[in-house]
């Protein structure tokens, strides 16, 4: 039976949300109201995509359809959302047999292909999927070129105190220095999470990067998640903000976001003892997975997230061209 798409209206925010709590792979980016939020944030047209065989829902697909001149490009997630990953949400998932959940796959991106090229006239699709769908063939299959990402999840299930064991020996040195150092870590409000963003904005300028305005976005996801969906870590010493991190929560997850990504604190590292924190939290309130978020490709980031003995877990980003786009491609490169 082939795949049909509905386009989700506010009607249908809860069997949207339900979808992704029930789903081991569904994160908080993919909730209706984070959606939203990124919708405003980009501009772009938002396609929620509810998938269905028949009258049965089989999965959501979040796309936002953004025009660049005369070109028309797809991405789940979008650029300048803080996002790493997006993607598809199966229902039941994890229950299916293995036949069923590549054809389910196949059908489904054959379908969005099919919506996205033909229908909308796209040129381009980019596509990153959420850890947890571990195929990425179907995505080959249907002609995009992938590649392997990866991020970092820890395991609460065994427990603070093997958590703190595991952790490479210098990483408890430098989280007991700067405990002994009196830098103090507090759950932080709306003005710590603007200081994140504003150190975030200098230090991608020091890097070269254009410099792009988050703060509206950041206080509508404050409004929209904090405080049971949303935590903020903030690391003082002598009454200065030296380090902090934003944690959205949900379904059992805490995930490391976003945050200050250096600091000129010529002491002790604050942000080990934030991340600490934010861990002992997570299992404190019951949560099963802390993802710190992206292993990084660079060596040094690399390093600074091992430390904490994570689980690797794999994710991908895919993109494929139309046919005439690539030819537009070809021309211009000669």
């Amino acid at each position: 039976m082939a795949i049909t798409f509905q386009e989700a209206g506010d009607n249908l925010q809860k069997e949207w949300d339900d979808t992704v709590a029930s789903s081991s792979h569904g994160t908080i980016f993919h909730t209706w109201k984070w959606l939203k939020i990124v919708q405003k944030q980009t501009g772009t047209r938002f396609l929620p995509l509810m998938a269905y065989k028949g009258n049965e829902l089989v999965a959501l697909y979040p796309v936002f359809i953004q025009k660049r001149g005369f070109f028309t490009l797809a991405f789940s997630p979008p650029s300048k959302t803080y996002l790493v990953y997006l993607g598809p949400v199966i229902k039941g998932y994890d229950a299916l047999k293995q036949d069923k959940k590549e054809s389910l796959l196949v059908d489904l991106q054959e379908a969005l292909d099919t919506l996205l090229f033909s229908e909308l006239g796209c040129n381009y699709v980019r596509i990153r999927s959420p850890p947890g769908i571990y195929d990425s063939r179907y995505l080959s299959w249907a002609g995009y070129s992938v590649g392997a990402q990866y991020t970092y999840r820890i395991p609460l299930s065994k427990g603070i105190e093997n958590i703190w064991a595991g952790f490479d020996k210098k990483l408890r040195v430098d989280i007991n220095k700067a405990e002994k150092a009196k830098i103090e870590v507090r759950e932080g409000e709306l003005a710590d999470l603007h200081a994140i963003s504003e150190n975030l904005s200098r230090r991608f300028q020091e890097q070269g990067l254009k410099k792009y305005e988050y703060k509206e976005y950041l206080t509508d996801l404050y409004h929209a998640f904090y405080p049971e969906n949303l935590k903020i870590f903030m690391a003082y010493f002598d009454g200065e903000r030296i380090g902090g991190m934003v944690t959205p929560c949900f379904n059992k997850t805490m995930y490391g976001w976003i945050g200050i990504p250096k600091s000129d604190f010529s002491g002790p590292s604050p942000n080990d003892l934030v991340q600490w924190e934010g861990i002992k939290w997570a299992c404190a309130n019951g949560f099963s997975v802390y993802d710190i978020m992206s292993a990084g490709d660079n060596p040094r980031l690399r390093y600074f997230k091992a430390k904490y003995n994570p689980d690797l877990c794999v994710w991908y980003t895919a993109q494929k061209y139309s046919p005439s786009f690539m030819k537009v491609i070809d021309i211009m490169s000669q």
